[in-house]
């Protein structure tokens, strides 16, 4: 088998495989802690499909976290890096202006860890 051949076959096995399993160093990615921005939003129909009321505990990712919805129904732990509160949400939606490390709460989780009027949090959290 000529050299080239041998590594184009090769190529095409790891690309599957990735395809198909998800790769270890996004699966990295999703247990290790974040630090990002908090923020919080009036929710609604979530892009998980499901109509949410402010009252609930739920968080959006950045889209390219949120991945097409693979994370719906996941927790999310958070802590305010600068008191140290930590609350639970759950993923329900995606948000278009975050950045990959950041989250978007509903109001009543927001307030767990700070003020509203605060509207910034400096925050780590893991998917549970």
């Amino acid at each position: 088998m000529r050299r080239s051949t041998f590594f184009t076959l090769i190529n095409a096995i790891l690309v599957f495989t990735v395809q198909a399993t998800g790769s270890p160093i996004d699966q990295q990615l999703e247990q290790r802690t974040k630090h990002g921005r908090g923020t919080w939003f009036d929710v609604g129909l979530g892009a998980c499909g499901n109509t949410n009321v402010n009252s609930d505990h739920i968080v959006a990712l950045a889209i390219d976290m949120y991945n097409g919805g693979s994370h719906c129904g996941k927790s999310v732990t958070i802590t305010n890096t600068v008191n140290g509160k930590t609350a639970t949400g759950i993923v329900a939606d995606e948000c278009p202006v975050c950045g990959f490390k950041d989250l978007d709460m509903s109001p009543s989780l927001f307030k767990e860890l700070g003020d509203l009027n605060t509207g910034v949090l400096a925050i780590a959290w893991n998917l549970n």
